[in-house]
């Protein structure tokens, strides 16, 4: 490694002399360019205090390098309460396209005396620590490479009242220096961050200029870790999940969202209303769609039932203890058929549990959500392209099978950005399903009934308010094929195998599982949702082992028939969720033929965080050689 090493002891106040940094890239195996440097694999971990502005600092740092076309992902790791606890924000860049946490991290940037002590003694020897020197805190680890800078001191003379916000600032210029960030990149992101704030763009700018001038002077060059520029589409851009999903939505129909905030969901709703205005505006400058914020989320359930009966495209977003207060109104739209739509974004659980943390823990409940035996449509995106296209054929289902249809997802791939290179526009006609609008249409069905089963696919034809057509009369008690009351056993049995025929007949319509499969045919894993942002580390990891592992991710349920195809072509099949239980591990006993449970194995983990790879490789290995 170049330049003269500084390591930390007990005092804060270390510096390095200043030396070059080498600018001509010279590629060798696995990242390197030369002997002494790493280019574009590693991580950095940003420890902070909610609230103390370090959220733009952070995407400023994520969004220079992917100007540069560096493949980087971040995970924003922040608490439940407004203000003052610990947040995390880990920034892995990797030419393999890997976008789940590293291993370990490889710069450490301390801002936070809370969890100082925490953060350095977790750290790996030889760990590069960039420290704010008016925290006055020790530094206490001889085996690291520590990089003060007086940052709060610095910022106060650019300005005093903003003083303590401005210096995370300069932690962006010190990792632009270590890592020779472009400065046109910088330039680019800070203008994006502070969009239309010319002032703030100003100061920031000084800032980070000022932090790079200081950290070549006394720092000098001593990363092993740099990043190097790589292709980049002009039309490549990042964008969080629950954004993707809004635009979605927009673009599929909704005429009416309404909702109750809860994290992770709230960005949803509130991208929905962002987008509105620019989107959705009618001729006479009102809008085509209506936004309630409801007074809790069971009236947010109950309006959305309402648009679904009067022919809307009907919307809320939540929760799981969301869906807990729903339950009473999924059961009603299961019953009644009515079409609507509910985002679940998953958080931890159960009850309160961590509301920042991210889960698969809500599958099963959204599959069979309320009492008696109820099944629903699930849409499970693994990608932010996924979450744009699921936002718009979640109504088109809704409506085709007349039914409550989910949208699955998390906190990990809804709040945090990701990749894509724009979003295919719906090239297919809305799917509105069965409605009859002219009494020619439904004098051409023989014996109409508001629940007849007409075509045998279960699905009944149905009338909307105000058409001038009858019957519109829809129930949640029991009811014979016109609608019609009725506690006879024989009519309730028949109208519940109808609904399960129904249900059934949506597996082959619905999005099919995405399959990456090897020859051998061994070892398959099924997964789903943002668990795709880890796969293909994870299958790396598992080659290491001398494992050929075939990959199955599911993106709907019920499950698709290819999935039960998959399981049939391998020997041993893993089923790995981010879950305590293995929730899709026991909807798929359940229902897979019986000759085929034997296959199944489950890897369920979940402590909260993104998921890293090497946990789950490790566990995969383990079951798999017990």
């Amino acid at each position: 490694m170049g330049g003269n090493s500084a390591f930390c002891g007990g005092t804060a106040n270390t510096r390095l002399s200043s030396q070059g940094v080498a600018r001509t890239p010279v590629f060798g195996q696995r990242g390197r360019k030369s002997m002494d440097k790493i280019y574009n694999d590693f991580t950095i971990n940003v420890a902070t205090a909610n609230g103390t502005g370090s959220q733009s600092s952070n995407l400023i740092i994520l969004h220079s390098m992917f100007e540069m076309g560096v493949p980087v992902s971040g995970k924003n790791l922040f608490p439940s309460n407004i203000s003052g606890l610990p947040t995390w924000f880990i920034i892995r860049a990797s030419d393999k396209g890997y976008q789940a946490p590293g291993d370990e991290t490889n710069i450490q940037i301390i801002m936070n005396k809370d969890t100082w002590e925490k953060d350095l003694k977790a750290l790996e020897p030889g760990t590069i620590v960039i420290f704010n020197e008016d925290a006055k805190m020790p530094v206490e680890r001889d085996d690291c490479i520590c990089l003060g800078m007086p940052m709060t001191t610095m910022a106060r003379g650019i300005s005093p009242k903003m003083a303590r916000l401005m210096a995370n600032m300069y932690y962006v210029g010190g990792i632009a220096h270590l890592l020779g960030i472009d400065e046109g990149a910088i330039s680019s992101a800070v203008e994006q961050q502070f969009r239309g704030k010319e002032n703030a763009i100003t100061m920031n700018l000084q800032a980070i200029s000022e932090a790079r001038s200081y950290a070549s002077e006394n720092w000098g060059d001593v990363s092993k870790f740099a990043v190097v520029a790589r292709d980049k589409s002009s039309d490549t851009f990042l964008i969080e999940g629950n954004e993707a999903v809004a635009l979605g939505c927009i673009y599929g129909g909704i005429n009416m969202l309404s909702w109750y905030p809860i994290t992770p969901s709230s960005s949803l709703a509130e991208s929905i209303i962002n987008w509105i205005p620019k989107l959705r505006e009618a001729g006479d400058g009102g809008s085509t769609c209506a936004v309630v914020q409801a007074e809790d989320e069971l009236a947010a359930a109950g309006m959305v039932l309402g648009a679904g009966w009067a022919g809307g495209r009907g919307m809320t977003c939540t929760s799981g203890p969301g869906i807990s207060l729903m339950s009473e109104f999924i059961g009603l739209f299961y019953f009644a058929e009515v079409p609507g739509v509910i985002w679940d974004i998953n958080r931890t659980g159960p009850s309160t549990g961590l509301p920042t943390r991210t889960q698969q823990g809500d599958l099963s409940m959204c599959y069979e959500a309320s009492h008696g035996d109820t099944q629903h449509i699930v849409l499970i995106p693994g990608t932010v392209d996924e979450c744009f296209e699921f936002g718009w054929r979640a109504f088109d289902y809704a409506e085709r099978f007349q039914t409550l249809v989910f949208g699955f997802g998390d906190l990990d791939l809804g709040m945090n950005r990701w990749s894509t290179s724009g979003f295919d526009y719906p090239s297919e006609k809305m799917d509105r399903g069965k409605v009859i609008r002219t009494q020619e249409q439904m004098d051409a069905i023989p014996d109409f009934g508001r629940y007849r089963d007409v075509d045998g696919d279960g699905v009944a034809y149905r009338t909307l308010p105000g058409s001038g057509l009858a019957p519109i009369l829809y129930r949640g008690t029991g009811h014979d094929e016109d609608g019609i009351y009725s506690e006879d056993p024989d009519v309730y049995y028949q109208a519940m195998q109808r609904l399960k025929r129904k249900i059934d007949g949506s597996r082959d319509v619905l999005p099919a599982p995405v399959i990456r499969e090897e020859e051998e045919g061994d070892v398959g894993i099924i997964f789903y949702g943002s668990m795709e942002n880890s796969i293909v580390e994870i299958d790396d990891m598992l080659e290491e082992r001398g494992m050929s592992v075939s990959t199955c991710r599911v993106r709907a349920l019920p499950y698709h028939s290819e999935v039960e195809d998959f399981i049939e072509r391998h020997n041993r099949v893993v089923v790995m969720e981010i879950n305590r239980d293995g929730q899709l591990y026991g909807i798929l006993r359940k229902e897979l033929p019986r000759h085929l449970i034997s296959k199944l194995y489950s890897v369920a983990y979940s402590d909260g965080l993104p998921p890293k790879a090497r946990e789950y490789a490790n566990r995969v290995a383990e079951v798999l050689e017990d």
